[in-house]
Protein backbone atom coordinates (compact mmCIF):
# COMPACT_ATOMS: atom_id res chain seq x y z
CA UNK A 1 0.00 0.00 0.00
CA UNK A 2 1.33 3.11 -0.98
CA UNK A 3 0.62 6.40 1.52
CA UNK A 4 0.73 10.12 -0.24
CA UNK A 5 1.23 13.28 2.43
CA UNK A 6 -0.56 16.13 0.80
CA UNK A 7 -0.04 19.62 2.31
CA UNK A 8 -2.10 21.91 -0.05
CA UNK A 9 -0.62 25.47 -0.93
CA UNK A 10 2.34 24.74 0.92
CA UNK A 11 4.63 27.03 -1.23
CA UNK A 12 2.36 29.63 -0.11
CA UNK A 13 2.01 29.04 3.01
CA UNK A 14 5.31 29.28 3.59
CA UNK A 15 5.92 32.74 1.56
CA UNK A 16 2.90 34.34 3.51
CA UNK A 17 4.53 33.56 6.68
CA UNK A 18 2.98 35.33 9.78
CA UNK A 19 0.35 37.12 7.08
CA UNK A 20 -1.80 34.22 7.55
CA UNK A 21 -5.06 36.47 6.23
CA UNK A 22 -3.83 36.77 2.76
CA UNK A 23 -4.55 32.75 2.53
CA UNK A 24 -8.36 34.23 2.55
CA UNK A 25 -8.36 36.77 -0.18
CA UNK A 26 -7.60 36.20 -3.58
CA UNK A 27 -3.50 35.99 -3.66
CA UNK A 28 -1.04 33.73 -6.02
CA UNK A 29 2.69 33.41 -5.86
CA UNK A 30 4.45 36.28 -8.10
CA UNK A 31 6.61 34.77 -10.76
CA UNK A 32 10.56 34.26 -9.79
CA UNK A 33 12.73 37.39 -10.50
CA UNK A 34 13.87 36.59 -14.31
CA UNK A 35 11.96 33.81 -14.59
CA UNK A 36 8.40 33.02 -16.94
CA UNK A 37 5.86 35.32 -16.00
CA UNK A 38 3.77 32.75 -14.64
CA UNK A 39 1.90 32.84 -11.21
CA UNK A 40 2.61 30.17 -8.78
CA UNK A 41 0.47 28.56 -6.60
CA UNK A 42 -3.05 30.52 -5.77
CA UNK A 43 -4.99 30.25 -2.76
CA UNK A 44 -9.17 28.85 -2.75
CA UNK A 45 -10.26 32.73 -3.62
CA UNK A 46 -8.52 32.90 -6.09
CA UNK A 47 -9.21 29.61 -7.94
CA UNK A 48 -13.17 30.92 -7.17
CA UNK A 49 -12.01 33.54 -10.38
CA UNK A 50 -10.54 30.98 -12.78
CA UNK A 51 -6.90 31.62 -11.80
CA UNK A 52 -4.58 28.45 -11.44
CA UNK A 53 -1.05 27.49 -10.93
CA UNK A 54 1.05 28.50 -14.11
CA UNK A 55 -1.66 30.39 -15.51
CA UNK A 56 0.08 34.23 -17.45
CA UNK A 57 0.75 36.87 -14.68
CA UNK A 58 -1.59 39.06 -17.62
CA UNK A 59 -4.16 36.64 -17.69
CA UNK A 60 -4.37 36.21 -13.95
CA UNK A 61 -4.60 39.87 -13.36
CA UNK A 62 -7.22 40.54 -15.94
CA UNK A 63 -9.51 37.82 -14.23
CA UNK A 64 -9.30 39.17 -10.83
CA UNK A 65 -7.42 42.90 -10.83
CA UNK A 66 -7.74 42.42 -6.49
CA UNK A 67 -5.38 39.72 -7.18
CA UNK A 68 -2.02 39.71 -4.64
CA UNK A 69 1.33 38.59 -5.44
CA UNK A 70 3.40 37.08 -2.86
CA UNK A 71 6.66 37.19 -3.64
CA UNK A 72 8.07 33.60 -3.78
CA UNK A 73 10.10 32.17 -0.83
CA UNK A 74 12.51 28.95 -2.53
CA UNK A 75 15.17 28.91 0.19
CA UNK A 76 12.49 29.01 2.64
CA UNK A 77 10.49 26.65 1.23
CA UNK A 78 13.28 23.92 0.95
CA UNK A 79 14.67 24.53 4.50
CA UNK A 80 10.92 23.63 5.53
CA UNK A 81 10.64 20.75 3.05
CA UNK A 82 13.37 18.95 3.76
CA UNK A 83 12.71 19.33 8.03
CA UNK A 84 9.35 17.55 7.06
CA UNK A 85 10.95 14.62 5.23
CA UNK A 86 13.49 14.12 7.62
CA UNK A 87 10.56 13.86 10.19
CA UNK A 88 8.59 11.26 8.46
CA UNK A 89 11.65 9.59 7.94
CA UNK A 90 11.94 9.67 11.90
CA UNK A 91 9.05 7.16 11.68
CA UNK A 92 11.35 4.52 9.12
CA UNK A 93 9.69 5.57 6.16
CA UNK A 94 11.16 5.72 2.58
CA UNK A 95 10.10 8.52 0.92
CA UNK A 96 10.36 9.59 -2.32
CA UNK A 97 8.67 13.76 -2.89
CA UNK A 98 7.23 14.61 -6.10
CA UNK A 99 7.15 18.52 -5.40
CA UNK A 100 7.12 20.49 -1.81
CA UNK A 101 4.31 19.75 -0.30
CA UNK A 102 3.77 16.03 -2.00
CA UNK A 103 5.33 12.99 -1.02
CA UNK A 104 4.56 9.25 -1.05
CA UNK A 105 5.95 6.38 0.97
CA UNK A 106 5.39 2.21 0.85
CA UNK A 107 3.60 1.29 4.63
CA UNK A 108 4.20 -2.10 3.58
CA UNK A 109 7.71 -1.96 6.00
CA UNK A 110 5.86 -0.14 8.19
CA UNK A 111 2.92 -2.20 9.51
CA UNK A 112 4.18 -4.28 12.02
CA UNK A 113 6.21 -0.97 13.35
CA UNK A 114 3.05 1.32 13.96
CA UNK A 115 -0.20 -0.65 12.65
CA UNK A 116 -0.26 -2.67 16.31
CA UNK A 117 1.97 -5.42 15.77
CA UNK A 118 0.45 -9.12 14.91
CA UNK A 119 -2.43 -8.97 17.16
CA UNK A 120 -4.21 -6.58 14.75
CA UNK A 121 -5.08 -8.54 11.19
CA UNK A 122 -7.40 -5.91 9.31
CA UNK A 123 -5.30 -4.34 7.25
CA UNK A 124 -7.35 -1.27 7.52
CA UNK A 125 -6.29 -0.72 10.99
CA UNK A 126 -2.71 -1.45 10.64
CA UNK A 127 -2.76 1.39 8.06
CA UNK A 128 -4.71 3.89 10.34
CA UNK A 129 -1.84 2.84 13.11
CA UNK A 130 0.79 4.36 10.60
CA UNK A 131 -0.94 7.51 9.20
CA UNK A 132 -1.36 7.82 13.01
CA UNK A 133 2.45 8.11 13.48
CA UNK A 134 3.00 10.19 10.49
CA UNK A 135 0.47 12.77 11.59
CA UNK A 136 2.73 12.56 15.23
CA UNK A 137 6.15 13.07 13.06
CA UNK A 138 4.44 16.03 10.88
CA UNK A 139 3.14 18.06 13.39
CA UNK A 140 0.95 19.76 11.08
CA UNK A 141 -2.61 19.68 8.99
CA UNK A 142 -2.02 17.21 5.88
CA UNK A 143 -4.11 15.34 3.50
CA UNK A 144 -3.67 11.87 3.56
CA UNK A 145 -4.54 8.88 0.67
CA UNK A 146 -3.70 5.18 0.75
CA UNK A 147 -4.12 3.26 -2.39
CA UNK A 148 -2.53 0.29 -4.22
CA UNK A 149 -0.54 2.34 -6.49
CA UNK A 150 1.02 6.23 -6.22
CA UNK A 151 -1.07 7.88 -8.54
CA UNK A 152 -4.32 6.38 -6.70
CA UNK A 153 -2.62 7.37 -3.72
CA UNK A 154 -2.06 10.83 -4.67
CA UNK A 155 -6.00 10.80 -6.22
CA UNK A 156 -7.19 9.69 -3.11
CA UNK A 157 -5.13 12.51 -1.06
CA UNK A 158 -6.80 15.25 -3.06
CA UNK A 159 -10.13 13.85 -1.93
CA UNK A 160 -9.33 13.70 1.47
CA UNK A 161 -9.45 16.12 4.33
CA UNK A 162 -7.58 16.92 7.42
CA UNK A 163 -8.99 14.00 9.44
CA UNK A 164 -10.54 12.51 7.15
CA UNK A 165 -7.81 9.72 4.96
CA UNK A 166 -9.41 8.55 2.07
CA UNK A 167 -8.33 4.86 2.02
CA UNK A 168 -8.26 2.17 -1.40
CA UNK A 169 -7.85 -1.23 -0.38
CA UNK A 170 -7.45 -4.31 -2.50
CA UNK A 171 -5.49 -4.37 -5.43
CA UNK A 172 -5.52 -2.58 -9.20
CA UNK A 173 -8.93 -3.46 -10.32
CA UNK A 174 -10.17 -1.30 -6.73
CA UNK A 175 -7.98 1.19 -7.87
CA UNK A 176 -9.44 1.38 -11.02
CA UNK A 177 -13.13 1.54 -10.13
CA UNK A 178 -11.77 4.25 -7.39
CA UNK A 179 -10.54 6.63 -10.11
CA UNK A 180 -13.27 5.90 -12.73
CA UNK A 181 -14.64 8.80 -11.87
CA UNK A 182 -12.53 11.19 -11.33
CA UNK A 183 -11.45 13.87 -14.01
CA UNK A 184 -8.36 13.49 -16.43
CA UNK A 185 -7.36 16.52 -15.16
CA UNK A 186 -5.36 14.71 -12.35
CA UNK A 187 -3.00 13.60 -14.69
CA UNK A 188 -1.14 17.11 -14.79
CA UNK A 189 -0.05 16.06 -11.37
CA UNK A 190 2.72 14.24 -13.56
CA UNK A 191 5.20 16.74 -15.24
CA UNK A 192 5.27 14.53 -18.56
CA UNK A 193 1.51 14.32 -19.08
CA UNK A 194 0.68 18.46 -18.35
CA UNK A 195 -0.19 18.95 -21.43
CA UNK A 196 -2.51 16.07 -22.23
CA UNK A 197 -5.67 16.64 -20.35
CA UNK A 198 -6.84 19.79 -22.56
CA UNK A 199 -6.08 17.68 -25.25
CA UNK A 200 -8.22 14.45 -24.09
CA UNK A 201 -11.00 17.23 -22.91
CA UNK A 202 -11.24 18.35 -26.54
CA UNK A 203 -11.95 14.54 -27.72
CA UNK A 204 -14.88 14.06 -25.15
CA UNK A 205 -12.74 11.93 -22.79
CA UNK A 206 -13.43 13.76 -19.52
CA UNK A 207 -12.81 11.21 -16.91
CA UNK A 208 -9.87 8.57 -15.98
CA UNK A 209 -12.43 5.58 -16.27
CA UNK A 210 -13.46 6.72 -20.23
CA UNK A 211 -9.75 6.90 -20.28
CA UNK A 212 -9.06 3.33 -19.57
CA UNK A 213 -11.49 2.00 -22.03
CA UNK A 214 -10.11 3.75 -25.13
CA UNK A 215 -7.47 0.72 -27.29
CA UNK A 216 -4.05 1.76 -25.82
CA UNK A 217 -2.93 1.34 -29.53
CA UNK A 218 -5.16 4.45 -30.16
CA UNK A 219 -3.51 6.44 -27.44
CA UNK A 220 -0.04 5.62 -28.39
CA UNK A 221 -0.98 6.49 -32.13
CA UNK A 222 -2.10 9.94 -30.91
CA UNK A 223 -0.46 11.06 -28.24
CA UNK A 224 2.68 8.20 -28.61
CA UNK A 225 4.36 7.35 -24.92
CA UNK A 226 2.52 9.80 -22.99
CA UNK A 227 -0.80 8.07 -24.02
CA UNK A 228 0.24 4.42 -22.66
CA UNK A 229 1.48 6.19 -20.11
CA UNK A 230 -2.09 7.48 -19.00
CA UNK A 231 -3.45 4.58 -19.49
CA UNK A 232 -2.02 2.66 -17.56
CA UNK A 233 -2.22 5.10 -14.53
CA UNK A 234 -6.16 4.93 -15.65
CA UNK A 235 -6.38 1.78 -14.97
CA UNK A 236 -4.79 1.85 -11.44
CA UNK A 237 -1.03 0.99 -12.27
CA UNK A 238 2.03 3.12 -12.06
CA UNK A 239 5.82 2.83 -11.65
CA UNK A 240 7.52 1.52 -8.57
CA UNK A 241 8.20 3.72 -5.89
CA UNK A 242 12.01 5.45 -6.30
CA UNK A 243 12.93 6.41 -2.58
CA UNK A 244 15.48 9.18 -2.29
CA UNK A 245 18.66 8.31 0.08
CA UNK A 246 19.33 8.79 3.51
CA UNK A 247 21.66 11.86 3.99
CA UNK A 248 22.72 14.16 6.06
CA UNK A 249 21.93 17.87 6.50
CA UNK A 250 24.59 20.30 6.95
CA UNK A 251 24.27 24.34 6.28
CA UNK A 252 26.20 27.37 7.19
CA UNK A 253 24.91 30.83 7.06
CA UNK A 254 26.52 34.22 7.58
CA UNK A 255 24.32 37.66 8.22
CA UNK A 256 25.79 40.58 6.37
CA UNK A 257 26.02 43.68 8.70
CA UNK A 258 23.98 45.47 5.55
CA UNK A 259 23.37 45.36 2.20
CA UNK A 260 25.97 43.30 0.33
CA UNK A 261 26.86 42.80 -3.05
CA UNK A 262 29.59 42.50 -5.52
CA UNK A 263 33.23 41.75 -3.50
CA UNK A 264 31.59 41.47 -0.79
CA UNK A 265 29.69 38.54 -1.36
CA UNK A 266 32.51 36.74 -2.35
CA UNK A 267 34.59 37.08 0.39
CA UNK A 268 31.42 36.29 2.46
CA UNK A 269 31.39 32.98 -0.05
CA UNK A 270 35.00 32.03 0.95
CA UNK A 271 34.51 32.00 4.58
CA UNK A 272 31.23 29.91 4.56
CA UNK A 273 33.67 27.47 2.06
CA UNK A 274 36.15 27.19 4.50
CA UNK A 275 33.39 26.86 7.39
CA UNK A 276 31.58 23.96 5.99
CA UNK A 277 34.66 22.34 4.73
CA UNK A 278 35.67 22.33 8.03
CA UNK A 279 32.73 20.99 9.56
CA UNK A 280 33.65 17.23 11.92
CA UNK A 281 30.22 15.95 10.08
CA UNK A 282 31.97 15.96 6.93
CA UNK A 283 34.43 13.12 7.92
CA UNK A 284 36.74 14.09 5.25
CA UNK A 285 34.20 12.88 2.24
CA UNK A 286 33.96 15.28 -0.77
CA UNK A 287 31.06 17.11 -2.19
CA UNK A 288 28.86 16.12 -5.09
CA UNK A 289 26.04 18.89 -4.76
CA UNK A 290 25.03 22.36 -2.91
CA UNK A 291 23.00 24.76 -2.67
CA UNK A 292 23.47 28.34 -2.85
CA UNK A 293 21.07 30.63 -1.03
CA UNK A 294 20.58 34.23 0.61
CA UNK A 295 18.26 35.98 1.85
CA UNK A 296 17.06 39.25 -0.28
CA UNK A 297 16.57 42.88 1.19
CA UNK A 298 14.21 43.79 -1.27
CA UNK A 299 10.58 42.87 -0.02
CA UNK A 300 12.00 39.69 2.08
CA UNK A 301 12.02 37.06 -0.50
CA UNK A 302 15.26 34.40 -1.17
CA UNK A 303 16.97 33.42 -3.53
CA UNK A 304 18.23 29.96 -4.13
CA UNK A 305 20.71 28.22 -6.64
CA UNK A 306 21.69 24.50 -6.53
CA UNK A 307 25.07 23.79 -8.13
CA UNK A 308 26.37 20.04 -9.20
CA UNK A 309 30.14 19.90 -9.48
CA UNK A 310 31.63 18.37 -12.39
CA UNK A 311 33.47 16.14 -10.12
CA UNK A 312 33.19 15.87 -6.42
CA UNK A 313 35.47 17.64 -5.06
CA UNK A 314 36.87 19.66 -1.55
CA UNK A 315 39.13 21.87 -2.51
CA UNK A 316 37.85 25.59 -1.49
CA UNK A 317 40.05 27.24 -4.43
CA UNK A 318 37.93 25.36 -6.71
CA UNK A 319 34.57 25.47 -5.16
CA UNK A 320 35.05 29.59 -5.08
CA UNK A 321 35.39 29.10 -9.20
CA UNK A 322 32.54 27.14 -9.78
CA UNK A 323 29.90 29.11 -7.35
CA UNK A 324 31.20 33.00 -7.38
CA UNK A 325 29.81 33.09 -11.05
CA UNK A 326 26.29 32.29 -9.51
CA UNK A 327 26.07 35.59 -7.23
CA UNK A 328 25.77 37.65 -10.57
CA UNK A 329 22.31 35.99 -10.77
CA UNK A 330 21.01 36.60 -6.93
CA UNK A 331 18.04 39.64 -8.30
CA UNK A 332 18.92 41.47 -5.20
CA UNK A 333 21.36 42.56 -2.80
CA UNK A 334 21.50 40.16 0.26
CA UNK A 335 21.22 40.44 4.18
CA UNK A 336 22.15 36.60 5.17
CA UNK A 337 24.47 33.99 2.92
CA UNK A 338 23.88 30.35 3.25
CA UNK A 339 25.56 27.01 1.65
CA UNK A 340 24.49 23.61 2.29
CA UNK A 341 25.60 20.21 0.85
CA UNK A 342 23.30 18.57 -0.67
CA UNK A 343 25.00 15.30 -1.74
CA UNK A 344 28.43 14.26 -0.31
CA UNK A 345 30.66 12.20 -2.69
CA UNK A 346 33.41 9.74 -1.33
CA UNK A 347 36.04 10.71 0.55
CA UNK A 348 38.95 12.06 -0.62
CA UNK A 349 41.92 10.43 -2.57
CA UNK A 350 43.87 12.14 -5.03
CA UNK A 351 47.02 9.56 -5.49
CA UNK A 352 49.08 9.03 -8.32
CA UNK A 353 50.69 6.39 -10.11
CA UNK A 354 54.00 5.39 -9.33
CA UNK A 355 55.00 5.24 -13.10
CA UNK A 356 52.38 7.43 -15.12
CA UNK A 357 52.36 6.46 -18.77
CA UNK A 358 52.52 10.27 -20.39
CA UNK A 359 50.15 9.43 -23.19
CA UNK A 360 47.31 7.75 -20.72
CA UNK A 361 47.64 11.15 -18.91
CA UNK A 362 47.06 13.38 -21.69
CA UNK A 363 44.14 10.96 -22.82
CA UNK A 364 42.61 11.48 -19.04
CA UNK A 365 43.11 14.82 -19.21
CA UNK A 366 41.69 14.61 -22.50
CA UNK A 367 38.54 12.69 -21.25
CA UNK A 368 38.14 15.33 -18.49
CA UNK A 369 38.11 18.15 -20.42
CA UNK A 370 35.24 16.86 -23.15
CA UNK A 371 33.09 16.06 -20.07
CA UNK A 372 33.67 19.53 -18.84
CA UNK A 373 32.89 20.69 -21.92
CA UNK A 374 29.58 18.91 -22.11
CA UNK A 375 28.58 19.57 -18.70
CA UNK A 376 28.51 22.90 -19.59
CA UNK A 377 27.54 23.09 -23.45
CA UNK A 378 25.34 20.09 -23.98
CA UNK A 379 26.14 16.91 -25.04
CA UNK A 380 26.75 18.02 -28.49
CA UNK A 381 29.61 20.24 -26.83
CA UNK A 382 32.44 17.75 -27.91
CA UNK A 383 31.76 15.76 -31.70
CA UNK A 384 34.05 14.46 -34.43
CA UNK A 385 33.78 14.43 -38.09
CA UNK A 386 33.57 10.44 -39.39
CA UNK A 387 34.15 10.15 -42.65
CA UNK A 388 30.91 7.89 -44.84
CA UNK A 389 31.38 9.25 -48.41
CA UNK A 390 34.82 10.91 -48.76
CA UNK A 391 34.56 10.81 -53.08
CA UNK A 392 30.58 12.04 -53.06
CA UNK A 393 29.48 14.86 -55.26
CA UNK A 394 27.62 16.44 -52.12
CA UNK A 395 29.46 17.58 -49.13
CA UNK A 396 26.89 16.65 -46.77
CA UNK A 397 27.22 13.18 -47.83
CA UNK A 398 31.18 13.10 -47.34
CA UNK A 399 31.35 13.42 -43.75
CA UNK A 400 28.83 13.46 -40.80
CA UNK A 401 29.05 14.65 -36.94
CA UNK A 402 29.54 11.90 -34.41
CA UNK A 403 29.60 11.74 -30.69
CA UNK A 404 33.65 12.06 -29.34
CA UNK A 405 34.24 8.71 -27.80
CA UNK A 406 37.99 9.42 -26.86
Amino acid sequence: MIICVLLPRFQLTIAAGDRSELLHTPTALAPEPGGVQQVGEVSIAAEAFGVHAGMRLGEALARCPKLTLVPPDPAGVADMWERLLVRLESIGAAVEPERPGLVCFDARGLLRLHGGGMLVTNEGERVKGVLAAARRALLMPARYGVAPSRFAAVAAATRARVRRPVIVSGDRDQARAFLASLPVGLLRARPALAELPEALERLGIGTLGELAEVAPEALADRFGNAGLMAHELANGGDCALSPRPAGEYLRESLELPEAASGTQLERGLGLLIDRLLARRERRGRTLRAVVLSAVLVEQGGTWREQVVFREALADPVRMRLALAPRLALMPAPAEELRLAVERFGLPTSDQRALLEDPAAARMARLREAIRQARAAAGPDAALRVLEVDPESRFPERRAVLAPFEG
